[in-house]
């Protein structure tokens, strides 16, 4: 089936025109890349940005999967020999894969059922004239049909057989499933409640123990956490509307006398319901709202990711990276600029050891002989303790001390990436040298490991898998690609997510790097084996060389693109290199004056962008942050202490901070802020620098609850208690006015102006 049908579609969705969606769809067929078309491909598709591209794509793959299950259909039927222009039109016309279904399902191959049962039995005559609910004398027609060979031995088991048929056609009503699957939608409820005796195992699903709320307004974290509550055996989890409700809905549609057929075509609605429709209806809703909490989940942890992975780096600093730790020590690794390793130790600065000479000597000595510019502490076990004995031995006050996050660090350091990088060091080695790294640069590290071991998701193990692997995969490769790519220092696994390249490209880049020494031009890039004409278009904008011979390969301007600029410096009569270095001669470029059919002024003020400040890094620039001394573990809490933070999390609910005490604390959607909002990433992001306020400190269940508000303590003060009756006379004045109005309009209504 042709995508013409669906451009139309698609633009009037995302509300662009056709023509933007059409070009769009063009590009993406030709094999370009959503970073690609939506940064260097902005004349094509009218300035589409990443979001709205891969709106496109999405999109038109869910339409053309529509199409081919449609195709199927239509085969099947026609097969049968039941197809008619009516039917197919209908096949052709159903808008979702829904209706599709319901459209098939009386053609749909099916196991042997009661109503199939009761045909064979030669009872389907019996069940049109129940059907029709013509007057006849039910009981002398039913006779008719008894059978002691076919098991009719009685009348009542000719009308059961004839309802069981009429119960299936309920069934299989298009019409009728449509407007169950509105009534479940807007008023089903999920019902949940605690299996009897498992109430001690269940306590951590103590809210859903009793628990009942609409299906079309529940939170996504609520209901993937009663789903994960029935999957572990300890909640019962119902969801649908009430049955009388759904019962009407049926009869008002198949019920048309009231004779005493009637009463059959009655009773065959209430158990095609209760058997065939309510089970039915009750999995399209949970895998309706499943997938709904899904992509709330996953949009969630997409954001968090990007936040994360988008975290300012140190630079390329030399650095010294602790692994900390108790009865095992701390393992200490130093790092060139490039994050190469360059030396390892073990140091027992801690319990039970407290080797402080020692270990002091050999942090001081490590130190001075690399050259160390800054050190990089993992924020585990043990971490607030080795802060403190790293502050307290005299280093130069220059050298910055950083708590790094290190979750996902110790899966890294078991996996394959790293015993590829480090066949000759053990584990810890390993997961020292990733916290070093992830000061230097958290985007090149943190793509080594699977995203979904870095801490930032919600309910990541409990949605759909491969909808949560293409998203993330979209968000590391739109990060890695906005950033851009040091050809010649970056990993396997980071050149991985540059558009057009993948895992083999990726490695044959490394090969080729390996064998003839770092790249010396962007050009240099088309000799790797392999890496033909297409994938070079794809990538070359986003990988970087710097220092090149030509200083437009250090910068996000493509090749494409370098006569245009040679043409620019050649009218100013400067080389490109004076005109890169000089912003005031970037700024006098006349755009207009270079607009032709290739390139217009969205790509050309990219280009002017671009030179003013070549090959910039994004992100925003790094900033020391330390945790409140002397506050080092959850017993040092007192509510009401300000303490600085670090965002780690951010879910529907709220916010988890770190305070330094190896226990995030949760703040709440209503501790965010002195406003009222809806979702917490209208005020904080991950990896941001907050001052939180402890609420609340619970020992027992190690929960620490925070607040970010400027005075969280404000509605228990003196002066609130005593403004109180003064806010209620207020309140009642108000809901008396308000009252007035509302019956006010009723009769204005009733009786006009």
């Amino acid at each position: 089936m042709s995508d013409l049908n669906h451009y139309s579609k698609i633009a009037t969705e995302l509300g662009v025109r056709e023509k933007q969606v059409i070009s769009t769809a063009n590009l993406l067929d030709e094999g370009a890349t959503v970073p690609f078309i939506s940064r260097y491909r902005k004349e094509v598709t009218g300035s589409l940005d990443e979001v709205e591209v891969a709106a496109v794509r999405d999109r038109l793959q869910q339409l053309r999967d529509l199409d081919k299950r449609k195709e199927a259909i239509i085969k099947s039927i026609d097969e049968q020999g039941k197809l008619t222009d009516e039917l197919a039109g209908k096949v052709l016309a159903a808008e979702t894969m829904s209706v599709l279904e319901d459209i098939y399902l009386p053609f749909k191959p099916k196991r042997r059922t009661k109503g199939t049962i009761a045909k064979e039995k030669g009872l389907e005559p019996l069940a049109h004239l129940i059907f029709e609910q013509s007057a006849i004398d039910l009981n002398k027609t039913a006779e008719e049909y008894l059978n002691e060979e076919l098991g009719v031995g009685s009348k009542e088991d000719a009308l059961s057989g004839a309802r069981d048929i009429i119960a299936e056609w309920i069934n299989e009503d298009a019409e009728i499933r449509k407007k169950l699957r509105t009534l479940f939608i807007e008023e089903g409820e999920f019902v949940s409640k605690v299996i009897p005796g498992k109430e001690a195992e269940a306590i951590k699903y103590k809210d859903y123990f009793d628990w009942k709320e609409p299906v079309k307004t529940a939170p996504s974290h609520r209901i993937l956490a009663m789903r994960r509550g029935e999957k572990e055996l300890f909640l019962m989890l119902d969801t649908g509307p009430d049955d009388l409700s759904a019962i009407k809905i049926i009869e008002k549609a198949v019920v048309t006398e009231g004779n005493t057929s009637s009463e059959q075509v009655k009773l065959a609605a209430k158990d095609g319901y209760k058997r065939l429709l309510k089970p039915s209806m009750e999995t399209e809703v949970r895998l309706y709202a499943k997938k709904k909490a899904d992509e709330d989940a996953i949009k969630v942890f997409t954001e968090n990711l990007r936040q994360l992975l988008l975290s300012s780096p140190l630079g390329e600093k030399s650095v010294l990276a602790i692994d900390p730790g108790f009865r095992t020590g701390c393992k200490v690794v130093c790092l060139g600029p490039q994050g190469q390793l360059l030396q390892s130790e073990t140091i027992f600065p801690n319990e039970p050891q407290k080797k402080i000479m020692e270990s002091t000597a050999l942090v001081k000595y490590m130190v001075e002989k690399n050259a160390i510019e800054a050190i990089a502490i993992g924020n585990g076990t043990a971490s607030r303790e080795t802060e403190n004995f790293v502050k307290n031995i005299g280093l130069p006050k220059e050298i910055l001390v950083v708590m790094v996050n290190e979750s996902g660090a110790s899966i890294y350091s078991a996996s394959d990436v790293a015993r590829e990088e480090f066949p000759d060091y053990d584990l810890t080695v390993r997961g020292a040298v990733s916290i070093g790294r992830r000061l230097m640069d958290p985007l090149a590290e943190l793509v080594k490991i699977d995203a979904k071991s870095i801490g930032v998701g919600q309910y990541q193990h409990d949605v759909d898998q491969s909808a949560l692997k293409n998203s993330l995969d979209d968000t590391v490769m739109s990060c890695v690609n906005g950033v851009g790519v040091e050809v010649n220092t970056a990993s396997k696994q980071l050149l991985t997510y540059v558009s057009g390249l993948g895992p083999s490209l990726a490695q044959n880049i490394v090969n080729y790097r390996n064998e003839n020494g770092p790249f010396k031009s962007r050009e240099e890039i088309k000799k790797v084996p392999r890496l033909g004409d297409k994938a070079y278009e794809q990538a070359a904008g986003f990988l970087r060389i710097r220092n090149g011979a030509n200083p437009l390969d250090s910068s996000a301007v493509h090749p494409e693109r370098y006569a245009l600029i040679n043409k620019m410096a050649q009218d100013m009569g400067v080389s490109v290199d004076e005109l890169v270095k000089t912003e005031e001669l970037v700024q006098k470029i006349p755009l207009k004056d270079y607009v032709n059919e290739q390139v217009g002024l969205p790509t050309l003020k990219d280009i002017l962008e671009e030179l003013g400040k070549p090959g910039r890094d994004p992100r925003e620039k790094f900033e020391v942050f330390q945790f409140e001394d002397g506050v080092n573990e959850m017993k040092d809490l007192k509510v009401g202490m300000k303490l600085p933070g670090i965002v780690t999390n951010i879910t529907q609910f709220g916010a988890f901070v770190d305070i330094g005490v190896h226990q995030d604390g949760l703040v709440h959607l209503s501790q965010m802020a002195d406003r009222f909002i809806k979702d917490p990433k209208e005020v904080v992001a991950v990896s941001q620098k907050v001052m939180a306020t402890v609420m609340e400190v619970d020992m027992p269940r190690k929960r620490i609850g925070l607040s970010l508000k400027s005075d969280p303590f404000a509605a228990n003060t003196s002066s609130s208690r005593k403004d109180k009756p003064r806010r209620k006379l207020q309140e009642s004045k108000q809901e008396v006015k308000e009252s007035m109005e509302d019956k006010l309009a009723q009769l204005r209504k009733k009786f006009g102006n």
